[in-house]
């Protein structure tokens, strides 16, 4: 029986086509909408679930190829968008207005490059069409500004029918706070725990976010108050836990990934940070100085996803200091490459689990 080539018929053979990461079918999901047919031209619009779908062309050559199985086609033209699903409420944690997704980016031990890897996250996240926002959380050694080109920067304070009100600083597509702007350059944060908690969240319940997909949060290293008040005051995306290959780092970790989890923070996956070294005299070769594969192990035996390896290349660190994140001042590069599709995997799961 020939096919008639109209709206009905799309659907139907787009039917079987599945999102790979929710294994449901794209029609029963409502990514397929907005289908047109005229002349043999079909038209739809493909709605994913993050701008930063790792998956992206894979599900559009899927589309496309089951629509040219219907007679008449000569053309396909799919217009790719995203609708970022909101996290599920969690019990005595109250969310922020109009923040879709609070992802904690942690480690057990300071110095495995962290805020790197949250930073490079965030803006890879809204390279790719993503509303975007970053916490730096690490109160007292606030970084994040340098690393963002915002150390010249501040934040405006406002009042707000009697409650002050912080407009972020923004650059490179994100909005960001941090201790940073609201204190003199060098000077130091000698705070006790409730000072801490009562800063953080400010920054959570007090800024002026708008309509965020995700605010990534740079956590302190280590275990302490910040930890407990991020987790138990607003309900987490989840977590990811950057590490470097090296034992002392990797035992840190796994009390960090444990911690969370005994707060009932969903894991999204393990980040190994420095797992070698790429000379820039000489692009082919690498060092593994900290040692070799330990999170990717430390990840199969703790049963949570291992997200990627960060080679440890100069052009990273110089970025950093000049305020332009590896993604965007060197995109062709391992790290970057690396960081853009971690940040891709980590979207990809924080939507799983929001439709799920």
């Amino acid at each position: 029986m020939v096919k008639t080539l109209d709206p009905t018929s799309v659907l139907a053979v787009l039917q079987p086509v599945q999102d790979p990461e929710l294994q449901k079918s794209l029609v029963d999901l409502n990514m397929i909408r907005n289908v047109t047919v005229e002349d043999g031209n079909v038209g739809f619009t493909l709605v994913l679930t993050t701008p930063a779908c790792p998956l992206r062309e894979f599900i559009r050559e899927d589309c496309e190829k089951a629509v040219r199985t219907l007679p008449g086609v000569e053309k396909v033209d799919i217009e790719i968008t995203a609708e970022t699903p909101q996290q599920k409420p969690l019990p005595d944690r109250t969310g922020i207005d109009g923040v879709k997704n609070i992802l904690a980016v942690t480690s057990g031990k300071g110095g495995v490059g962290k805020s790197t890897v949250a930073i490079n996250i965030a803006v890879a996240l809204a390279k790719t069409g993503a509303k975007v926002g970053l916490i730096d959380a690490d109160i007292y050694g606030p970084n994040a500004p340098t690393m963002m080109g915002l150390s010249e920067a501040s934040v405006t304070v406002r009042d707000d029918n009697g409650e002050q009100v912080l407009e972020p600083a923004f650059n490179h597509g994100v909005k960001m706070v941090s201790m940073g702007f609201l204190i003199e350059k060098d000077q130091p944060v000698v705070w006790r725990g409730p000072m801490l908690n009562g800063v953080i969240r400010q920054f959570l319940y007090q800024v002026q976010w708008g309509d965020l997909d995700y605010l990534v949060v740079d956590m302190p290293p280590g275990t302490g108050d910040a930890q407990l008040t991020m987790a138990q005051a607003v309900p987490l995306a989840g977590a990811v836990i950057v590490t470097t290959p090296q034992a002392v780092a990797l035992s840190d970790a796994r009390r960090g990934l444990k911690m969370f989890e005994q707060l009932n923070v969903p894991i999204l996956g393990l980040v190994e940070n420095m797992s070698y070294f790429i000379p820039p005299d000489a692009p082919d070769k690498r060092y593994d100085i900290f040692g070799s594969d330990g999170g990717e192990k430390a990840a199969e035996e703790l049963g949570v996803t291992f997200l990627g390896k960060v080679p440890l290349e100069m052009p990273v660190r110089e970025g950093g200091d000049r305020g332009l994140p590896i993604v965007l001042a060197d995109p062709d590069s391992a790290a970057a490459k690396a960081l853009m599709d971690i940040a891709k995997k980590t979207a990809a799961k924080i939507s799983v689990a929001a439709l799920t």
